[in-house]
């Protein structure tokens, strides 16, 4: 096959991610200890993840202007990840994101406001799929670069989509489908207006927190697959196996335990799962082994801090 290039959609943030002893409870002051500051988001750091592995990536998001942009831009930059800023240009920027990470078990706090102050870019992203409006330039660009001759699915072998900036997602799934690309949807939760990408996706891959809005408790998985044409739908259930459901058969692949005290941070593990996983179907792997790199890759990443400390560890 074509050598493999995988195109992100979705969200970038600013994360201010600091280390306590536990959590402040109404009205407490507690001091933290560590403080990391670095881009985030699930399609950024699925991105970033997929060039760690050797795939390199296009991230198709809203970046803006301003100094939380630029600290956006200089961390994908630096993370080698191509960026095709929807919002060049514009007075948009980043969400910033409050993560507060327990210390002792690496569970993690998470306050943003995620993209929804951010403008409908359904039209950009019509522009660049079709080889105008904002461009992209080199890794970490800012996107005012010029826009390639085929637009932002030229030379990509596979999509990933999180559910974020639906005006974008949409007509990018939709387009790489009608390609023949296989289209992945990181699911970590339903958001108004998901049912219209889910209607593009061939891959779900979703949280253990995921639930359909309209749905009763019952087997997502099944419900999933019954109300929209994707091939497959997996969900991931923390350190138990994940479970899946491709040709009306449902399997498990399993998680390695990690002991407790070797847990540093969980920040981020489903988007190293996500951009593992895409990473593979990227390169033309079959799909129960590309989750099976993901599981593997995710496991391997709560040992270190923030989503991406494994890609420094190595």
């Amino acid at each position: 096959m074509d050598s493999p290039v995988l195109v992100c959609c979705g969200l970038v943030t600013l994360d201010v991610a600091q280390t306590v002893d536990a959590l402040p409870g109404p009205d407490q002051k507690v001091v933290a200890d560590g403080l990391d500051v670095r881009f985030g988001g699930p399609a950024a750091n699925a991105a970033a993840t997929a060039v760690a592995l050797g795939v390199p990536a296009r991230l198709v998001t809203a970046v803006g202007t301003g100094p939380v942009a630029d600290l956006v831009r200089a961390g994908l930059r630096a993370a080698g990840v191509e960026v095709v800023d929807l919002a060049a240009g514009t007075a948009a920027t980043p969400p910033v994101s409050t993560v507060l990470v327990t210390r002792a078990t690496g569970e993690r706090a998470v306050v943003s406001v995620n993209g929804t102050g951010t403008p409908d870019l359904a039209a950009a992203a019509r522009g660049v799929l079709g080889g105008s409006g904002p461009g992209a330039s080199g890794p970490g660009g800012s996107g005012h670069g010029g826009s390639r001759d085929g637009g932002v699915l030229d030379g990509a072998t596979a999509v990933l989509v999180d559910g974020h900036h639906l005006g974008a997602a949409v007509p990018v799934a939709a387009a790489a489908r009608e390609r023949g690309l296989p289209v992945a949807l990181d699911g970590g939760s339903w958001k108004p207006g998901l049912g219209d990408l889910l209607a593009h996706v061939d891959h779900a891959v979703l949280s253990a927190d995921f639930r359909l809005p309209d749905a009763a408790a019952g087997d997502v998985l099944a419900a999933v697959a019954a109300r929209w044409p994707v091939t497959s739908v997996a969900r991931s259930a923390g350190g138990g196996p994940l479970r899946l459901l491709a040709g009306g058969e449902v399997t498990e692949i399993p998680v390695a335990a990690v002991p407790p005290g070797e847990v540093v941070d969980t920040l981020g593990a489903g988007d190293v799962l996500h951009g593992a996983f895409a990473a593979e179907l990227a390169r033309g792997a079959a799909l129960a082994d590309a989750l099976r790199e993901g599981t593997r890759r995710a496991t391997a990443s709560v040992r270190y801090p923030g989503a991406l400390g494994w890609v420094a560890a190595r």
